[in-house]
């Protein structure tokens, strides 16, 4: 079967989808699942830590069984996991029961997410395959801008219970498109590494001064952000007070942030490094988050002011990411799925630990995100400063 890059976007774009709405269709009704469960809306937002603790680790397993395998046994098992898991979840009725679910769910979520790359890299190459990376992305930029409007639509239909079969039933429409226009893309004479090769690959970019300096900038930078979704439900709904309805366009203004500053990045790299441009994205987190810790302290946080300064700091994705996943493959080309899985665990991990630190001890402010995101924002700077060096001139 003939796959043409538009097609092979589409596919794979619907797929990686998958991940940012089980992340973030739910959070309006945080509250509601919160009462459901018998438990504080803090604990229940640790469903957030322990999906992206098994997204990493899923990534991290199935990575290495997709090359050895192929991309759809992997792929399709994935997806029937993630889909019984969303429909375990519908039935719920204590907190262990969702963070044991969560965690299942999120297992098949990164085993099918984490073909997305092999696959474009199994059909293309160069500016092809660059072409094919860029369309993808355009249509992911929607996802975490629409999950959370779905999420409050359905809880306006019925309840939280209503958001789990609608996340059951894209995986199963995943499921049919896969098995039915999808290909197996991976070249059956392609030589696969053992499982120790896959572990020396691994160390082998760990040990890496640069590479790892790099990991840890996206690591922090994503860490730092998900304090914030995590939070976000608390800090917005029962906080400031807004409703679910309204939720979802304020999460939302991250994203459009994301996608603009996204843009200056291309603009910027016509004159500059993309290590300036990584640590310029940095800077601009610290200060953001510098800002909201001194009007947290002063007691000025009213919302307008705390969505400002959040946008600025979750904005600088779109300068962070790119251009540090962009220094890594220029290090590990020759490695570069190993370099890639490393990576996507490294900020899922973080993301999860940024979670915990946030919702674990029900504290009814704003300074476990606040506090969070601002240790998140220094160790992402002193580590890539330390590990990588100073930017030179481009």
């Amino acid at each position: 079967m003939t796959l043409s890059p538009r097609r092979v976007a589409l596919l794979v774009a619907i797929n990686t989808a998958l991940a940012p709405f089980a992340i973030d269709a739910y959070l309006p009704a945080m509250a509601s699942l919160a009462d459901s469960v018998g438990a504080s809306i803090h604990h229940a937002e640790l469903s957030i830590s322990v999906f992206m603790a098994g997204f990493a680790i899923g990534q991290l397993l199935f990575g290495p069984v997709s090359d050895r395998l192929g991309r759809k046994p992997v792929l399709l098992s994935g997806l029937v996991v993630f889909l019984l898991a969303s429909l375990m979840l519908a039935t719920v009725g204590s907190l262990t029961e969702l963070l044991a679910w969560r965690f299942v769910q999120a297992l098949g979520g990164g085993a099918c997410v984490v073909n997305s790359t092999a696959i474009v890299r199994d059909c293309f190459s160069g500016r092809q395959a660059a072409s094919v990376i860029s369309t993808m992305a355009m249509i992911m930029m929607l996802a975490p801008l629409v999950a959370p409007l779905v999420g409050s639509g359905l809880l306006y239909l019925a309840d939280w219970q209503l958001i789990f079969i609608f996340l059951a039933a894209y995986a199963a429409f995943l499921l049919w498109l896969m098995s039915t226009r999808l290909p197996e893309t991976r070249d059956p004479n392609q030589p696969t590494a053992s499982l120790g090769q896959v572990l020396v690959n691994y160390v082998s970019v760990l040990r890496h001064r640069e590479g790892l300096g790099y990991i840890c900038a996206v690591a922090a930078s994503f860490g730092g952000l998900f304090a914030f979704v995590t939070a976000s439900p608390y800090v917005y709904m029962d906080h400031f007070g807004l409703t679910p309805a309204t939720y979802p366009f304020v999460l939302g203004a991250n994203v459009i942030f994301i996608a603009l500053s996204n843009r200056i990045n291309i603009h910027l790299l016509q004159t500059r490094t993309p290590l300036q441009n990584l640590y310029l994205g940095l800077v601009l987190q610290l200060v953001a988050v510098v800002c909201l810790v001194v009007v947290v302290m002063a007691g000025l946080a009213s919302l307008p002011v705390v969505v400002l300064l959040v946008m600025l700091y979750s904005g600088m994705i779109g300068l962070i990411s790119p251009n540090a996943m962009a220094l890594l493959l220029d290090r590990f080309g020759h490695m570069s799925a190993t370099a890639t899985a490393l990576m996507g665990a490294a900020k899922f991990g973080a993301a999860a630990l940024a979670g915990i630190m946030v919702g674990a001890f029900e504290i009814e402010n704003l300074w476990p995100m606040v506090l969070t995101m601002l240790a998140a924002s220094l160790f992402g700077n002193v580590m890539l400063s330390r590990l990588a060096g100073r930017p030179v001139h481009a």
